[in-house]
């Protein structure tokens, strides 16, 4: 019996989905890690002048390097997180190149290859490569939530109206963040209005061409 290959469209719908749910769930344990030190102290010997560590205050990169000013700490979340977003990068990237093979519409496979591309560079250069830190983490939040939109293309409904709503949503709170307007949540609550959104819609969206055949 002839084995069926697997389509395109398959491929890039599990790279995308498990580059996402692997980084949502690093991110889970890169908080707990960083919480857990902050109140048990090293080792735990009971210092409990560790890393404290707000999802309101503090920026989703932080689990990796928190600097302020000319101050860098590493907390003992930064090898988990650094990777984890590292390989998010790396798998957005490959399903960005399977995506365009599937459906050959460019504006969508270059939104998640850009995105990916930036993930890629927040996980090699963290908040202690400075200035670069930044540019990689603007140039994984605005293709994130382009890909949104231009990515319901390829979507059947109802899917399409929830990828182009969770686009939106993340340019929305990209240029509030941005700004400086945070709405009451802080500059991490903010931050995490922009990631998460991109995440879901990364989950749903790979989730949603596993099992699509190609255009």
């Amino acid at each position: 019996m002839r084995a069926v290959a697997t389509s395109n469209a398959t491929k890039a719908g599990v790279f995308i989905f498990l580059g996402a749910l692997q980084f949502a769930m690093a991110v889970l344990v890169s908080e707990i890690l960083y919480s857990a030190y902050g109140t048990l102290g090293h080792a735990g010997q009971g210092n409990t002048t560790g890393y404290v560590y707000s999802v309101s205050v503090n920026a989703i990169s932080d689990l990796g390097a928190n600097c302020t000013g000319s101050v860098c700490t590493v907390p003992p979340s930064a090898y988990l997180f650094d990777v984890s977003v590292a390989i998010l990068g790396v798998m957005l990237m490959v399903g960005a190149f399977y995506l365009n093979r599937a459906f050959h519409w460019m504006p969508a496979a270059v939104m998640f290859g850009l995105a990916g591309v930036g993930a890629l560079g927040v996980g090699l250069f963290p908040e202690t490569a400075g200035y670069v830190h930044h540019i990689f983490t603007l140039i994984a939040f605005l293709p994130a939530g382009l890909a949104g939109i231009v990515g319901a293309r390829l979507a059947k409904k109802p899917f399409f109206y929830f990828s182009i709503i969770l686009g939106l949503v993340t340019l929305v709170a990209m240029f509030l963040y941005v700004g400086g307007e945070y709405a009451g949540l802080g500059q991490g609550g903010m931050e995490r209005m922009v990631v998460y959104p991109a995440v879901f819609l990364a989950l749903g969206f790979g989730g949603h061409l596993i099992g699509r055949e190609d255009w």
